[in-house]
């Protein structure tokens, strides 16, 4: 089977275990999913798009109106894909699922009235990538390392957030990645915030550049940091101590392995390096596909790593950052982020070397 005629087959498997016989998806995230990498979304900071896609045992229908539906029949190839298209008129106001479904039960995924929420089973569904979503990825990850590089290397003392902004949202925009979350932090922000939306500051020495791009409805994610002048000693037991825990984090992401077990090896080295309790501050990351992080990786949790799952994991300690997006391989781990020529801090871990970030120090 094709990758359409797969996760079509996945999806009505899950009707027989939901005990529904349609599924709506009104997701951006599972639109992208479902049809192999197109785009639902016009108001970009909404999580439903202006067309979502019901599936039932013998159908896929796109639910849109006239609005959309030239664009995703023509130019996104949905109806040549073999999807029908009961379009509205977008002055109707005609319920197309409730005619489709015809009273049949259905499930969503996400809350929905009169449908049997199913957002956690199709969350899973779409981390279960495959081969064709891991090329893509792979493509993702180069474009969105490189849009960092430029912007970070760009970046100078007295520039305002909101100009570092813009310089990574436009590096990666021009390189046909859109990005979903951008954050800046500089000097004393990057020790306050975890999730530093940018602000009215100038950079003095230190600055923090994050972002997650979307591409073909993939996501990744990466982070970098840009310290001007000599990089004080805290800061180097910080980012070292740092490397490590995400060396364990990259490691310990193997086939069959729980996220619990990694999250708890993680721990320890938080412990280990000083730091016991600086992974309550911030989430850890977790399983990334279509949504920058699809669920988190949490203590105990029970879900297992796949081969072909992509993790995007971002440990901190209070003043420092690390955050790359890795593809489980075989054999290994791929780095999907990583950067061509960036500094990095080699870690010893199990029989070899995993290379993390180091802080870019500009003389």
């Amino acid at each position: 089977m094709n990758e359409q005629s797969t996760k079509l087959a996945r999806i009505r498997v899950l009707l027989d275990e939901a005990g529904v016989e349609a599924i709506w998806l009104r997701l951006a995230s599972s639109f992208a999913w479902a049809t192999c990498g197109h785009s639902s979304y016009i108001n970009t900071a909404s999580s439903t798009g202006a067309a979502s896609l019901l599936v039932t045992r013998t159908g896929q229908y796109v639910i849109t109106n006239n609005i959309e539906e030239p664009r995703l029949a023509g130019e996104e190839g949905l109806a040549a894909a073999g999807w029908e298209f009961p379009a509205a008129q977008w002055y109707e106001g005609r319920d197309l699922v409730a005619e489709l479904a015809n009273g049949a039960p259905i499930g969503a995924d996400m809350a929905t009235a009169g449908a049997v929420d199913l957002g956690a089973a199709v969350s899973r569904l779409r981390t279960s990538l495959l081969p064709e979503e891991g090329v893509r990825f792979r493509e993702l990850g180069r474009l969105c390392a490189a849009g960092m590089d430029e912007a970070i290397r760009g970046v100078k003392p007295g520039m305002h957030e909101q100009e570092i902004a813009g310089l990574l949202a436009a590096a990666v925009q021009r390189r046909g990645v859109q990005p979903i979350v951008v954050l800046i932090a500089t000097d004393e922000r990057i020790f306050k915030y975890r999730h530093p939306l940018p602000a009215d500051k100038r950079l003095d020495k230190y600055a923090m550049l994050v972002l997650c791009g979307r591409r073909q409805g993939l996501v990744a994610s990466v982070t970098r940091l840009v310290h001007f002048g000599p990089l004080p000693d805290e800061l180097k037991r910080k980012q070292e101590a740092c490397a490590k825990v995400d060396a364990a984090f990259i490691y310990g992401s193997r086939p069959n392995v729980t996220l619990g077990d990694i999250f708890a090896q993680a721990q320890a080295t938080y412990a280990a390096t000083g730091f016991a309790d600086e992974w309550k501050l911030h989430h850890q990351g977790g399983p990334a596909a279509y949504e920058p992080r699809e669920y988190l990786g949490l203590p105990g949790s029970q879900e297992e790593v796949r081969q072909g799952m992509v993790l995007a994991w971002n440990p901190s300690i209070t003043g420092t950052k690390m955050e790359d997006t890795i593809l489980v391989g075989p054999a290994g781990n791929e780095i999907l982020t990583a950067i061509p020529g960036w500094p990095t801090i080699p870690v010893a871990i199990g029989d070899g070397v995993i290379e993390r970030p180091a802080i870019l120090v500009v003389e």
